[in-house]
């Protein structure tokens, strides 16, 4: 299990972690939700021992993750950012591996590039960006890793290989008990794979829950009252925890924060010409969680 408690974080006078907390059990895939800027990448790079914290605690299994060599050697990272050395070849990072990773399995390496459709004696240099994305997928799930860190994973590559990558990141997951932590902005993906979701703003854990339960407490409302209905319909909703309200014709689009059974014992009395109950999207809960009055809703309800 991963668990970081209390995580601070401070460049000169940016507050990057302000008091970030995570659990992210065994075997289990973990979404990593936040706006541009909210501290995703830091708190990955805490994960993977690249950066120290000012404070609180990251633990592997009970034990810290900074500058423990034994921890590290069962995480894989695909960073955002890719660097490869240069003119080095897949070839060449395999030699590399091999040497520094005891768990290195050299013919998953190769049966991965082979599935990617890559030349593992071309320099990696010429590769496309979503390319080299596909070769660090193929070294390091090769590496065999316990803990497997991935930051924007799928960016730059074509629908076809996400599926093929989500699918061996399952398979790990299922398989090896890999634990993965995700960081993506493909929201409907991370609902699909996700067993946790994580939401992050200005440095914080905002929510944390299993995805099951993540909509829990929020519904998108259609409701639409008769003329004579209408004044009595405006004093049901006012009654309703409503987060936002756009009106089309004469529909009222409602994002309530309120149980299925609350909302229809309020306005079910009012005999609307509508009613409509429908569950949120994560894209949803993940915009109305941060603060729905600061977004362009016109595209999502």
């Amino acid at each position: 299990m991963i668990e970081v408690r209390d995580l601070y974080k401070t460049f000169g006078k940016t507050e990057a972690l302000a008091g970030v907390n995570l659990n992210i059990h065994d075997g289990s895939i973990y979404g990593l939700v936040g706006t541009n800027g909210s501290g995703k990448t830091t708190i990955i790079k805490h994960l993977a021992g690249v950066l120290k914290n000012d404070s609180g605690e990251i633990l592997y299994d009970g034990e810290p993750i900074f500058e423990n060599v034994a921890v590290k050697q069962k995480i894989g990272l695909i960073p955002d950012e890719l660097y490869f050395p240069n003119n080095y070849s897949i070839k060449d990072m395999a030699r590399q591996y091999a040497a520094t990773y005891d768990n290195w399995n050299e013919e998953r390496c190769y049966k991965l590039t082979e599935m990617f459709k890559l030349d593992a004696h071309n320099s990696l240099r010429n590769f496309s960006k979503g390319m080299k994305k596909q070769a660090m997928f193929a070294l390091t799930l090769a590496k065999m890793p316990q803990y497997l860190l991935l930051d924007e994973p799928i960016d730059g590559l074509d629908p076809i290989v996400r599926k093929l990558v989500w699918k061996q990141i399952i398979d790990d997951a299922s398989d090896r008990g890999t634990t993965v932590l995700v960081s993506s902005h493909n929201l409907r993906d991370m609902e699909t794979i996700c067993d946790s979701i994580g939401i992050i703003d200005n440095g914080k854990t905002v929510i944390e829950r299993e995805i099951e339960t993540v909509r829990d407490g929020l519904c998108k409302v259609q409701v639409s009252f008769s003329n004579d209905n209408r004044d009595r319909g405006e004093k049901a909703i006012a009654k309703l925890d409503v987060l936002h309200r756009e009106k089309h014709g004469s529909i009222n689009l409602l994002i309530v924060r309120e149980n299925i059974d609350v909302i229809e014992k309020t306005l079910e009395p009012i005999h609307p010409l509508l009613l409509d109950i429908l569950p949120l999207s994560l894209e949803e809960v993940f915009i109305y969680e941060l603060g729905g009055e600061k977004y362009d809703f016109k595209d999502i309800l």
